[in-house]
C-alpha cells in the first residue's frame, strides 16, 4: 500500500476545511446524469461514489449514514448487489 501523501504548507488544499475536501471528493465521484447509463453498472464507480457518500456523512458526525454508504460500496465491490434496469428501458409488463 503506497504512503500518504504529505501536504506541503503552501499547497492550496491547505486552505480548504476537511468537510471541504470531503464534499469535493463527492462531487468528483459522483456520476452525473449524463454518465448514469453508461456507468450504472460499473463496480468501481459506484463503490467510489459510495464511499465518498461514507467519507463525507463520517466529516459530518453520522456514522449510521456512512456505515449505509460502505455497505453498499462493499456490495459493488464483492458483486453481492447490481444495479436494478432503468425504469423507462426495462421490463415494463
Amino acid at each position: 500500500m503506497s504512503q500518504p501523501t504529505q501536504l506541503s504548507p503552501t499547497n492550496p488544499l491547505n486552505e480548504l476545511s476537511t468537510l471541504e475536501l470531503a464534499q469535493a471528493l463527492m462531487e468528483r465521484l459522483s456520476i452525473s446524469p449524463n454518465d448514469w447509463h453508461r456507468l450504472k453498472s460499473n463496480r468501481n464507480s459506484r463503490a467510489s461514489e459510495q464511499a465518498a457518500a461514507a467519507l463525507l456523512y463520517l466529516v459530518q458526525n453520522q456514522p449510521e449514514e456512512a456505515i449505509v454508504r460502505l455497505q453498499q460500496a462493499v456490495g459493488w465491490l464483492d458483486r453481492s448487489i447490481s444495479a436494478p434496469p432503468c425504469p423507462s428501458h426495462g421490463n415494463q409488463g
